[in-house]
């Protein structure tokens, strides 16, 4: 005799009939609510009597902004249109009048017409000038925009183009919304089919007792069901630091067994340390207005406690002070060097150390430090992201030791196989280097730059011995390491990827 749970009896004999059925049907015939069809399925199949057939469906349909994408055109659209009528070059006050877009999708609209290829930036003297590179034909994104209109639309529906203009869209913050819908049938086997006049005139068993069948006697009447030990039974998902999380923690622990110590600084961080101390010209192109967040208020902060820092950098800019440099020739800003940024790149803590009370030479340090970017975001760019960086200081080092650093960080952190160097070029180092590494299934991926820093820098900062440094991109040392494709994910609240991730 067959022995069943009372549920998966009223299951095999609702199919018996029509040997199968979806959900809906099944809960229109036994009252059942999903879960315990879903359990009785479960049980079922682990017993060769049913077969649980899924099809995923994705529909696609605009969200708020896609809807108002819809009405108004894409703010890139718009942008370039008013720049193309306006004769296709403009400076960025008069360009950012002309677009008539408010702050956020200006904003938007440099991002994303830059990287369509779009528009060109450039300088001329201390204008910083818009440049429409070709007027656009309408793009597949725009495409997809028009064709879902109100309606909601299968994702199978959709042309190769307009799936692309999907991915495009969908790094955009509600422009379209993604709802994915599981179809499940039940279909009974051919041994489920022999086991149905068994279920059918199986006496009933019991599976709870109560005090009103104990009182009763009924109880002796009755069969108890026995327990499947071997049943399956859901997952249980224990509580766990967050992979990416856990990642870094074991990033620091392994720095610090190498005998580095943590560098530490402020988010909001002033011009000098980010840039001029960098040996960062001030008109370079990284410092625009779309490469690092100002500050609004206050624009501007105090450097008196670093004024002999501050001159001695102000004329290595202007002629090279001690250095043997000439110097970027150009008069330095010191209204400038005082403005407050969000901190763009880890070397800033670099600079930082090095004038620290604390340094120790020689010596070893690391930050793990976020930094923030205007950038559009995609599956390999986010407008803030850590990086790792690091110093090393003392008499007689080389880039021969830097390289080394850098191929231990690739192969013992990230589990690269291969790595690649090749020759870069940063103001604040010379010879600088970029280093890109390889793993099966994830392919070359550039992590960042490092050399070793200038004399422009180390000099006005009172170092006079050797420093190598290097910043490296750690979210995608941990992309190459758990062969994630897409940098979002890194920060998810996705369950299902969240439980996926191992422990070790």
């Amino acid at each position: 005799m067959v022995e069943l749970h009372h549920l998966e009896r009223r299951l095999l004999l609702t199919l018996k009939d029509g040997k199968e059925a979806d959900l809906e049907t099944i809960q229109r015939r036994t009252g059942l609510p999903e879960a315990s069809i879903s359990r009785a399925s479960l049980w079922l199949s682990n017993k060769n009597y049913l077969e649980v057939l899924e099809r995923e469906e994705v529909f696609v349909q605009l969200d708020s902004e896609g809807r108002r994408f819809l009405e108004e055109g894409l703010p890139e659209r718009r942008f370039i249109k008013r720049l193309v009528e306006a004769g296709g070059r403009s400076p960025i006050e008069e360009a950012k009048r002309l677009s008539r877009l408010s702050e956020e999708d200006f904003n938007v609209a440099i991002g994303w017409a830059r990287k369509k290829g779009w528009l060109h930036i450039e300088k001329e003297g201390n204008t910083t000038l818009f440049i429409v590179r070709r007027e656009p034909g309408e793009g597949v994104d725009e495409r997809l925009i028009a064709s879902l209109g109100e309606q909601t639309r299968s994702l199978r529906e959709l042309s190769p183009p307009l799936l692309k203009g999907l991915t495009e869209l969908s790094t955009r913050p509600n422009v379209v919304h993604q709802n994915r819908e599981v179809e499940r049938r039940y279909i009974l086997s051919e041994e489920g089919l022999k086991v149905i006049d068994e279920v059918k005139n199986a006496p009933q068993e019991l599976s709870q007792l109560t005090s009103e069948l104990i009182k009763s006697g009924q109880w002796r009447g009755l069969k108890l069901r026995k327990y499947d030990i071997q049943a399956p039974v859901e997952h249980v998902w224990p509580g766990k630091k967050q992979a990416y999380k856990r990642f870094l923690d074991d990033l620091k622990w392994k720095l610090v067994a190498l005998g580095f110590r943590e560098m530490e600084g402020p988010l909001v961080e002033f011009a000098f340390f980010n840039c001029d101390a960098l040996f960062m010209p001030q008109d370079h192109p990284a410092r625009e207005i779309h490469d690092i967040y100002y500050v609004k208020q206050p624009a501007s902060g105090d450097l008196s406690a670093h004024s002999t820092l501050v001159k001695n950098v102000k004329a290595t800019h202007e002629r090279g002070w001690k250095t043997g440099s000439r110097g970027w020739g150009y008069k330095f800003s010191l209204e400038e060097t005082r403005r407050l940024i969000l901190r763009s790149q880890g070397t800033a803590l670099s600079a930082r150390m090095l004038v620290d009370k604390g340094l120790e030479i020689p010596g070893k340090y690391y930050s793990l430090s976020r930094c923030y970017r205007p950038d559009v975001v995609d599956r390999t760019h986010l407008t803030e992201f850590n990086q790792v960086e690091g110093i090393v200081i003392g008499e007689g080092l080389t880039f021969r030791d830097l390289l080394g650093v850098l191929e231990m960080f690739a192969t013992e952190i990230a589990g690269a196989e291969k790595v690649r160097f090749r020759p870069d070029y940063f103001p604040f180092t010379e010879p600088s280097v970029e280093l890109s590494a390889y793993k099966e299934g994830a392919g070359w991926l550039e992590f960042g730059g490092a050399g070793m820093f200038r004399q422009e820098v180390t000099l006005p900062l009172g170092i006079k011995v050797p420093v190598i440094a290097w910043g490296l991109g750690v979210d995608r040392l941990f992309m190459m390491k758990t062969g994630i494709s897409d940098i979002r994910e890194l920060f998810t609240q996705d369950l299902e990827w969240l439980r996926r991730q191992r422990l070790t």
